[in-house]
């Protein structure tokens, strides 16, 4: 049974309706010697407590996407096959160019929010530099399909969940592709190709997006084979004026990384109250030693960088909590690196899906507008819905539209 699905959210309920009705109806019936009757007594109480316990963590877990299976909650999950030393570039030397075009097998993905907005389709992808062999996720926009598109090529984003996180946490807790379909139907965003790949690649471990020679290749996993085996199956626009990078909380500084360190790769990253220092998650592989949070650290590569890269970066966050990060990074940037930063009032919520759930509308407005992707029409327009509040509040301080005025009076 599926720990993200009906059935077993059911079952606890059921569990949890006739745990609270045993006491109620055999606390008095019970027989036997006193021991005997405390002891069935205190089991009643334990079986109530154990069932409410497990119903709310499932709500929670099916809210925020934080364990997407049992092998996720369990700590038994392994999906790196080897991890080769790959270089500085994370490619061991292989011509990526002459790598065969391999045919991916998807299917529909199962879960909450995953048939909304055109359906979001899954495949299990076989890592061919990094080792990794994991699901990834894919949406199409509206337009894909569209006869009168068939001949075009659409941008990518890859979209990054914090730790623990699920993958279809974007979809089934965010419902980015269902705030964001009609606005790409309407030409007012463009149609981007949405790609979101597993992240939680080792039991109970946060990789940070890092290369780690015999432990795991995440940096190869997310930068050099799920672009690959995108580009191979979609009508999608090359790297990396096409390829843009998204994240929240451990997401965020991934995608912050990735775009810094791989501006051949990415044009663009939207960081959602993320980090520099990989060390902003305890549990974060890529903080272990001083080289590797060194090797990291957006700010780090960016400050360090040669040649200041052609990126963009969007980094929005609440005080103590993403804003000095983006900040820091918008003092050290030079053209032609822009960073965006958008203060968050702590009015906005704290560090949860409702904070960023209103946040993926202006987000991608930006990554319009920055990547110069061009918004295009459906042929069949539809009545655009509310774009940005998905049922959570206040949305005009997390979209960033009264950040000024406060920032203006913080440091």
């Amino acid at each position: 049974m599926s720990l993200t699905g009906t059935p077993f959210l059911c079952t606890l309920v059921v569990l949890t309706v006739v745990a609270l009705a045993l006491p109620l109806a055999l606390w008095s019936r019970v027989r036997g010697p006193r021991p005997l009757r405390a002891a069935a007594r205190t089991l009643m109480l334990l079986f109530t407590q154990a069932t409410a316990v497990a119903l709310v963590f499932t709500l929670v877990n099916n809210a925020n996407g934080l364990y997407d299976d049992w092998a996720d909650l369990l700590g038994t999950g392994d999906h790196v096959e080897r991890a080769a030393d790959l270089g500085a570039d994370g490619t061991g030397g292989i011509a990526l160019q002459r790598l065969p075009r391999v045919r991916q097998s998807f299917e529909p993905a199962a879960g909450p929010g995953m048939r909304a907005a055109g359906g979001v389709q899954v495949t299990r992808l076989e890592g061919r530099v990094s080792g990794v062999h994991a699901e990834v996720y894919v949406w199409l926009p509206p337009q894909y399909d569209d006869p009168a598109y068939r001949h075009h090529s659409f941008p990518v984003v890859e979209l990054l969940p914090g730790y623990p996180g699920s993958a279809k946490a974007w979809f089934g807790s965010l419902h980015a592709h269902e705030q964001l379909e009609p606005l790409m139907r309407d030409g007012r965003i463009a149609p981007f190709i949405l790609v979101a790949p597993r992240t939680n690649l080792l039991a109970g471990a946060d990789t940070g997006c890092a290369n780690i020679q015999g432990t795991v290749n995440a940096d190869s996993w997310l930068s050099v084979d799920v672009p690959r085996m995108v580009t191979d199956n979609f009508r999608a626009r090359p790297a990396p004026e096409g390829w843009s990078v998204a994240g929240y909380s451990a997401g965020a500084h991934c995608a912050a990384k990735l775009a810094v360190a791989h501006p051949d790769r990415y044009r663009a990253a939207v960081s959602l109250s993320g980090y520099n220092d990989p060390i902003g998650e305890p549990g974060s592989l890529a903080a272990r030693t001083p080289a590797l949070r060194e090797a990291n650290n957006p700010w780090l590569l960016l400050n360090r960088a040669p040649v200041p890269p052609r990126i963009a970066l969007y980094v929005s966050g609440q005080p103590g909590d993403g804003y000095e990060a983006g900040r820091a990074l918008e003092r050290i940037a030079q053209a032609p690196t822009t960073v965006h930063v958008v203060y968050v009032p702590d009015s906005a919520g704290g560090h949860t899906m409702a904070l960023w759930r209103p946040q993926v509308v202006p987000a991608f407005a930006w990554l319009t507008r920055e990547t110069g992707a061009r918004p295009v029409t459906a042929a069949r327009a539809v009545p655009p819905r509310s774009p940005s509040s998905a049922g959570a509040r206040p949305a005009e301080l997390a979209s960033g539209t009264a950040w000024r005025a406060d920032a203006a009076r913080r440091p």
